[in-house]
């Protein structure tokens, strides 16, 4: 057979023989299913609601909710629309899953470190709080730190204080509230100024240290930056602040700011109960990095502390930052148990109490699936640039 015979036929073949045009073909046919699916959904949905007179769309958001918070990071009031309850759960359902993932990183460090400890005490006891609290349910957690711990301390006539400002009772946690003066403003300036000196400052000395293979003292230079110059502006400025000191009136106290024993359950439980399994992750990250590595650095001259910091930690975060996005989504998703003991964050006040006087489903649960979907690809996204920063560099 000739060659020109050859070509001849493959021009005239089917398209349908092409591969590339039928996994086109196969995309397009499946993109078109998925939309026509949704838009089925969505027309059928919202044709059940006409017909059972449920009214729908987001007019709600600015009805008056008529209902009140106990914890509000921005001004509300019974006044305030569905809006702003949905706003205010927002930013509850941040701070406590922000908090909580602090601290869960800094006690999981620490126990995971432990438990690679020599000595053999400090070494059990870190195995007792990761085999103990990671296999107790989050929602008994909860209850535990709530009902038994928080709601049984002493009412507010029997508070236990401390240098009488700072008081403690079943009703929260009453400390002196801050109120700034003219000139405060300068103090916060100066705070932001060396916290962006310090991150130039890192990046400077990182460079030098590459070129140079000298260290600069960079935490204390930012410690300087960051706490000592605002320190010194605010007693130059004559310490533009004022405290509002809680004081016992009547059956409980005024002035002040309260910590909710909601909050506090919270966040003791999704801490706790999440730094169980980032201690064995980071365990596992460290016992990954290579033996020699350590040796080599004895055989330096390193000692343990710096060894463990300047050599084993670097290497062994590579292989910690993965899993450690993984628990640091499940805690921001956690927070939603909160609704167990009436803590205000978005499932409790929008998906629970708003829900329930408006009746509107369908609206309320998209809004508040679309919030924690955005947190967490947020947190996926920030936490997969941290470890692409952290990769290492081929040369």
């Amino acid at each position: 057979m000739s060659v020109a015979t050859q070509e001849v036929r493959q021009q005239k073949s089917s398209i349908w023989n092409d591969p590339r045009f039928r996994s086109l073909l196969s995309q397009v046919l499946l993109i078109a299913a998925v939309i026509w699916l949704g838009w089925e959904v969505i027309s059928n949905t919202m044709r059940n609601l006409e017909q059972q007179n449920i009214a729908s769309g987001f007019g709600f958001l600015d009805t008056t909710a008529g209902f009140g918070i106990n914890q509000s990071l921005i001004t509300y009031s019974e006044e305030s629309s569905y809006g702003r309850v949905f706003v205010v759960g927002l930013l509850n359902t941040i701070l406590v899953s922000f908090l909580g993932i602090i601290l869960a990183t800094i006690i999981g460090f620490v126990v995971g470190v432990m438990r690679l400890s020599k000595n053999w005490l400090i070494a059990k006891i870190a195995a007792v709080y990761v085999e103990v609290l990671r296999n107790i349910p989050l929602l008994l957690q909860i209850f535990f730190w709530y009902f038994a711990v928080l709601r049984s301390l002493p009412s507010p006539r029997a508070s236990a204080t401390v240098l009488d400002s700072f008081f403690v009772n079943n009703r929260g946690l009453y400390v002196p509230r801050p109120l700034t003066e003219p000139g405060f403003q300068v103090v916060t300036a100066l705070f932001l100024i060396g916290i962006a000196a310090t991150v130039a400052i890192r990046i400077w000395a990182k460079r030098r240290q590459d070129r140079t293979g000298q260290q600069f003292p960079v935490l204390l230079t930012g410690l300087g930056l960051i706490v000592g110059l605002p320190v010194a502006a605010f007693l130059v400025l004559g310490s533009p602040v004022t405290l509002n000191y809680p004081q016992l009136k009547g059956f409980n106290f005024v002035g002040g700011l309260r910590v909710i024993p909601e909050f506090v359950a919270m966040l003791l439980a999704l801490s706790i109960y999440t730094a169980a399994f980032i201690a064995e992750i980071v365990r596992a990250g460290i016992l990954a990095v290579s033996k020699g590595q350590t040796e080599a650095a004895s055989a330096l001259g390193l000692r343990p502390r710096p060894t463990l910091r300047l050599v084993v930690v670097p290497q062994a975060v590579r292989v910690i930052i993965p899993p450690l996005t993984n628990q640091y989504l499940n805690l921001t998703k956690n927070s939603s148990l909160a609704v167990a003991i009436a803590y205000p964050e978005l499932v409790s006040v929008f998906a629970g109490t708003t829900l329930n006087q408006t009746g509107q489903a369908v609206e309320i649960i998209l809004m508040t699936m679309a919030v924690y979907l955005t947190l967490s690809l947020l947190t996926s996204a920030f936490m997969n640039w941290y470890n692409a920063k952290m990769a290492l560099v081929e040369r």
